[in-house]
This record gives structure tokens, C-alpha cells and sequence, in this order.
């Protein structure tokens, strides 16, 4: 941690993401994070497992010797997304519980972090809030973006931190306590935006990439754009979240459909990055543009 994390010199505003995954932080919300660090923010990605039992997604990776060490790998991968948003990154040091498939599904691997009791994970992520000293705080919602059992488990995780930490009665000996302002959930999967795209490339006389998604979206899932609270512009910063997707080489396929869609028209489009509001300390005025609406800065 730097000075700034203790009270330093540094007068920003402080953000932590939450995420269960080494590439989440680059799929989920980037460019704002992106955007709040070139502003002068402290940005922290806390990322809660090592994604040990990722698969090789991206066919140029899949070679010898690279599954063999996918833990370091990951490692690796995610030092260099760090580095193209320009955040700073710590490692909770949880196992990676693995996608279960299967019907039923089997259990998660014993001692993976969806299987261990929550309070060890609860207790070493308010460590971190209480070190970090975050204004604001980003998890997934209740779903878990999608349902993982190590993002359920960091939506359950994240609410408790954010619960707890200011509490000088939790966790004696784990830092002075720490009060949050807000805790949002990120919002990704936007139906309304994968449309606007689709009827892009259609004008184009392109096929849409999204065609297969939306035929089959669940009838009365609704969209997700209905919970959204806060929408950050951030598209200037959009050319960083691609090259800290592109980083996690293993994860993400450079022609897949991540980079379907042509930058301009996502600049142009819609260049914003979407959040739900959970919980909020603080005076807001809903629909917000800033994640740290009504925070005054130190």
C-alpha cells in the first residue's frame, strides 16, 4: 500500500473494486476505473481468487506448458491489466472454486473460496477496507453478474465488508475501523446496449455478433438497465479496457466478441459504464454520473 492509502499527501477520492477473478476487473466496469485513476483517484482492485481453475479460453494460448502453470500465468496477466488501467491490485489469496457443471451440480472443491466459511473472507477483506480506506466500493449483485459461486460469494462478501468495517466492535486486531460512503454493483450485460449495437451492424449490413444472445434471452429477465442508478462516462478511457482485456491472454480471445463492435461506435454510442446503487451513506440525487456523488473530497 502507498502513503496516500494511510492519509498521505495524495487529496483523492478512494475506490476499491471487488472482484472473484483475475480479468473480471477488466471486463467489469474498466474504464471507470481507468477514468478515476487518470483523475488523480486511488484506485484498488481486490481480487479475491487466483482463477487457478480458469480454462484456456483463447485458442492461441492453448499450448504446452501453459495450463501446467496457469496459476502463474494468471499472476502475470493480471500485473499487465493493472498496468493499462493504471490501478493498483492485491491478491485476497483465495482458491478459485471452478464453474460446477452438471445436473445436480457436484460441490465446489473443498477449501476453494466458495466452500470455505464466510467469515474468513469476510474478516480478510475488511483488513483491506480498513487499510485501503475506500470512499466507495464495487461488487456484483446478488446474481453475481452471472451466476459463479465465487461472484455470489463476492456479493455476499463485499455487503458484509461493507457492513462491518466501520463497526469498532468487528474484528478486533484487523485495522482501525473504516466507515464506507457507497456500495454499487456493476452492470455489464445490458440488453438496450447489445440492440443499439446489433441494429448498428444491421445498418452496416453486417451480421450482429449479439444475434444468438438476444434470441435467447430469458423471457421476463427483463433488463438489467432498470436497476441502473449511475452511468459513468468513460469511453475516452475504453482503448485501456481493451488492452487490459487483451492481457489476460489465456481468458480472452483478441477476436472474440469482446472487440466485436468497433470502438467509434461504442465512443459514439454509448460510451458509458453502468451501476446500481445499493447502499449510500451519503446524500445522492438518482440518475448520478459520478460514483462519488456526495462525497465531499478531504
Amino acid at each position: 500500500m502507498t502513503e496516500s492509502h494511510t492519509g498521505g499527501p495524495h487529496a483523492g477520492l478512494r475506490l476499491m473494486a471487488v472482484h472473484a477473478h483475475p480479468d473480471d476487473e477488466s471486463s467489469k466496469g474498466a474504464a471507470t476505473t481507468a477514468k478515476y485513476a487518470a483523475e488523480g483517484h486511488d484506485v484498488l482492485v481486490v481480487t479475491l481468487t487466483g482463477g487457478e481453475r480458469g480454462d484456456i479460453l483463447n485458442p492461441a494460448m492453448d499450448r504446452p506448458g501453459v495450463k501446467e502453470r496457469m496459476s502463474e500465468v494468471r499472476k502475470e496477466e493480471m500485473a499487465n491489466a493493472a498496468a493499462a488501467l493504471g490501478v493498483e491490485q492485491m491478491w485476497l489469496g483465495f482458491v478459485d472454486s471452478g464453474l460446477p457443471e452438471g445436473d445436480p451440480l457436484p460441490p465446489v472443491p473443498e477449501g476453494s473460496f466458495a466452500a470455505i466459511p464466510i467469515e474468513e473472507a469476510i474478516e480478510a477483506l475488511v483488513r483491506v477496507v480498513r487499510e485501503f480506506r475506500p470512499h466507495v466500493m464495487v461488487t456484483y449483485d446478488e446474481r453475481g453478474g452471472y451466476p459463479h459461486p465465487d461472484h455470489i460469494r463476492d456479493h455476499e462478501v463485499s455487503l458484509a465488508a461493507f457492513e462491518r468495517a466501520g463497526d469498532p466492535e468487528a474484528y478486533p486486531g484487523t485495522g482501525e475501523p473504516w466507515t464506507v460512503s457507497k456500495i454499487y454493483y456493476t452492470h455489464g450485460f445490458i440488453r438496450d446496449r447489445m440492440v443499439l449495437f446489433s441494429d448498428e451492424f444491421e445498418r452496416h449490413g453486417q451480421e450482429s455478433p449479439f444475434t444468438e444472445w438476444l434470441s435467447k434471452w430469458e423471457p421476463g429477465r427483463g433488463d438489467l438497465m432498470g436497476r441502473v442508478t449511475t452511468q459513468v462516462e468513460c469511453g475516452k478511457y475504453f482503448p485501456q479496457r481493451d488492452d487490459a482485456l487483451r492481457a489476460h491472454a489465456t481468458q480472452i480471445d483478441p477476436n472474440g466478441v469482446f472487440f466485436a463492435v468497433p470502438l467509434e461506435w461504442q465512443q459514439r454510442l454509448w460510451p458509458t459504464e453502468e451501476f446500481e446503487l445499493a447502499q449510500t451513506r451519503v446524500k445522492t440525487s438518482i440518475p448520478e454520473t459520478d460514483l462519488f456523488a456526495g462525497i465531499e473530497e478531504p
